[in-house]
C-alpha cells in the first residue's frame, strides 16, 4: 500500500494490464481511422501519461494536442467544469478522438463535446483508458473503452489526489476502510478465549464473531443460510465453507461502523483462512493477528474438569473427551500457525494466569499491530 496525504491506497491495476489495454485501444482506432490522419487530443492533466504512450503505440501518422479543464477537487468531481485552455487549431473536416484517462460522471465529457459541437470536426469519438460504468450520468457514446472499474476513487498514471500520485505507473484503488483491527482468535478448549473475547472487544470496540454463535443464530431464526446449514447437518454432512463465509458476511455487514473483528472458532484451515482473507479485502481491510493462548496439557484438563461440575457439559466432564478434543484443536491449529506465520501474523501468548495478567499480554500485542 501506499499513503498519499491523508489517505491509504492499494494496488489495483498493474503496468502490464494498463499497457495490454493500451494497446488493444490503439489497434482499434487504427483499423477504424484507415489512411485519415486523426487528431487526437488530450485532457490534461490526467492524460498526459496516456496520450504519451497512446501515440507511441500508433502504427500510422496522426496528430496531438491538448485540452485543459477544471473537474476534480479532492476526491470527488466538480459540478463546475471550466475550459481553461483551449483549441488553436482549425479542425475542421478532421477526424478528432478524444484521449481521457478516465470517465465516471460523464460532466467533463459534457463539456468535451460542447466545445466541440461548432469545430464542424470531421468525426468525433471518445476513448477512455478507465470508465466508471456504475458512475456514468450522461447518454454519450463512449467509443473506445480500455478497462471498466468500480466505482472508488484511484490514483497513478496520470490520475492524482490532491496533486500526488500522478507519476505511478501503476495504478492504485482508495482503501475505504482506513484504520480497522481484525484478530483470529484461537485457544484450545478450556484456554479462556471466550472470557479473553469479552474484555477485548470492550477495550477495542471490537465485534466478537463466535461462529457457534452465528451458525446456532441462523438455524434458530431459520434464515435462508440456517436452512441450507442445517440441511447438510441434518444429513450428516460438513457445512461448506462458502455457507459459513456467507454468514461471516452477513455479521460484517451488520457492523459496517466497527473498528474491527475478533473471529472466533473460523477459520479451522488453510482453505477457511484463504477464503476469510478474500472476504476481508473485498471490505478493502484484512486479518492483522492470528492470537493464540498458550496453556499447558494438564492444566486445561483440569479446568475444563473443574468447569464440568457447573456448566453441565457432559463433554467437559469426561477426562477421555476433553484430551480428543484438545489433540483436535492442536492438528488443526499447527496448520492454521504455518499460514499466519508466512504473513508474519502469528502471535502465541501465554494463557496461564489471572484474567487481568492475560488481557494485559493480548492488548501487548494488539498494541503493536
Amino acid at each position: 500500500m501506499i499513503k498519499l496525504h491523508d489517505k491509504y491506497f492499494k494496488p489495483f491495476i498493474s503496468a502490464q494490464q494498463i499497457d495490454d489495454a493500451l494497446q488493444r485501444m490503439v489497434d482499434e482506432i487504427a483499423e477504424d481511422v484507415g489512411d485519415d490522419i486523426p487528431v487526437f487530443v488530450g485532457i490534461l492533466n490526467g492524460s498526459f501519461m496516456l496520450t504519451s504512450d497512446f501515440v507511441k503505440k500508433y502504427p500510422k501518422t496522426c496528430e496531438v494536442t491538448f485540452i485543459k479543464l477544471a473537474s476534480y477537487e479532492g476526491l470527488k468531481s466538480s459540478e463546475d467544469i471550466q475550459r481553461l485552455v483551449g483549441l488553436t487549431q482549425d479542425l475542421t473536416g478532421r477526424t478528432v478522438i478524444i484521449l481521457e484517462d478516465i470517465i465516471d460522471s460523464g460532466k467533463t465529457l459534457a463539456e468535451v463535446y460542447r466545445i466541440f459541437k461548432n469545430e464542424k470536426v470531421k468525426s468525433l469519438k471518445i476513448a477512455t483508458l478507465f470508465y466508471k460504468p456504475e458512475a456514468y450520468k450522461k447518454d454519450f457514446k463512449l467509443h473506445y473503452v480500455g478497462i471498466e472499474i468500480p466505482d472508488k476513487f484511484i490514483v497513478g498514471y496520470g490520475l492524482d489526489y490532491d496533486g500526488l500520485g500522478r507519476n505511478l505507473t501503476e495504478v492504485y484503488q482508495i482503501k475505504q476502510t482506513q484504520h480497522m483491527t481484525n484478530l483470529v482468535l484461537f485457544g484450545p478448549p478450556g484456554a479462556g478465549k471466550g472470557t479473553q473475547a469479552e474484555f477485548l472487544k470492550g477495550k477495542y470496540n471490537l465485534v466478537h464473531i463466535s461462529t457457534g454463535d452465528v451458525f446456532r443464530f441462523n438455524i434458530k431464526n431459520e434464515t435462508a443460510l440456517g436452512m441450507l446449514a442445517k440441511s447438510y447437518i441434518d444429513k450428516g454432512e460438513l457445512v461448506p465453507d462458502q455457507v459459513t463465509i456467507d454468514m461471516l458476511n452477513a455479521e460484517v455487514e451488520k457492523n459496517t461502523d466497527a473498528k474491527g473483528f475478533i473471529f472466533d472458532g473460523f477459520p479451522r484451515t488453510n482453505a477457511q483462512a484463504k477464503a476469510l482473507d478474500k472476504l476481508m479485502d473485498s471490505k478493502d481491510s484484512q486479518i492483522n493477528a492470528m492470537i493464540a493462548l498458550e496453556v499447558e496439557d494438564e492444566i486445561l484438563v483440569e479446568r475444563l474438569i473443574g468447569r464440568g461440575k457447573t456448566s453441565g457439559r457432559a463433554d467437559d466432564a469426561n477426562e477421555s473427551i476433553i484430551r480428543n478434543r484438545i489433540k483436535e484443536y492442536y492438528s488443526k491449529t499447527a496448520i492454521l500457525k504455518d499460514y499466519y506465520s508466512a504473513q508474519n501474523k502469528y502471535h502465541g501468548v501465554d494463557g496461564v494466569g489471572s484474567i487481568e495478567e492475560i488481557t494485559e499480554r493480548l492488548s501487548k500485542v494488539i498494541d503493536k499491530l
